[in-house]
């Protein structure tokens, strides 16, 4: 796979990981709400969740290769108006409100990431425009899969960390950092269709 499909690809994956979404707002919800220890049980969860979630992507998107491999290259496209979709969407989103949490379990952070469209059109995404085309050998796609979650999970713990300092600052340059995360996630649009 050449270095540059690598680089978009963790492109795509970092500013997909970082950009506000439902674990992430959660997250950031919770421990402004309950403090880091109290939140835990929620953010583990959360990551547990969002590992489970990334090895049925890579099991779906092995699957379809092995059995329907024309469907990959139609998923391409599918996977490219995706990312234009978000590029668009988050140009012009706004901030949004707290999420209403009122307890922090594991299990509400775990069966989020099992409703959490994001991130399984995250995952198939990544796979079907950066890495099928080089390689649909399952254990590379588990490997590549991983790395998402792995992203996620450090995304994840970044709103953790700063709290409300990246909700501040969000909402004073939300417009500005938005605009510059849809322009570079329409450079992965770019090496998808290329």
């Amino acid at each position: 796979m050449p270095g540059y499909v690598i680089g978009n690809f963790f492109v795509y994956a970092l500013i997909n990981a970082f950009t506000p979404g439902p674990g992430n707002i959660l997250a950031l919800n919770t421990v402004t709400n309950y403090g880091w220890k109290k939140g835990a049980p929620l953010f583990l969860g959360i990551f547990s969740g969002y590992y489970v979630v990334q090895i049925v992507c890579a099991l779906f998107v092995y699957g379809v290769s092995t059995l329907l491999p024309d469907v990959l290259g139609v998923m391409k496209y599918v996977g490219a108006a995706y990312i234009l979709w978000l590029a668009a969407h988050i140009a012009v989103s706004r901030p949004e409100g707290e999420t209403g949490e009122r307890s922090a379990s594991f299990w509400k952070g775990f069966m989020l990431q099992f409703v959490n469209v994001k991130i399984y059109l995250f995952g198939i995404t990544a796979l079907t425009g950066y890495v099928t085309n080089y390689s649909t050998a399952l254990p590379v796609l588990v490997l590549f899969e991983l790395v998402i979650a792995t992203v996620g999970t450090v995304a994840t713990s970044a709103w953790i960390g700063a709290g409300l300092a990246i909700q501040k600052i969000y909402l004073r340059y939300y417009r500005l950092i938005n605009i510059a995360l849809a322009a570079t996630l329409l450079e992965c649009v770019y090496s998808i269709l290329k």
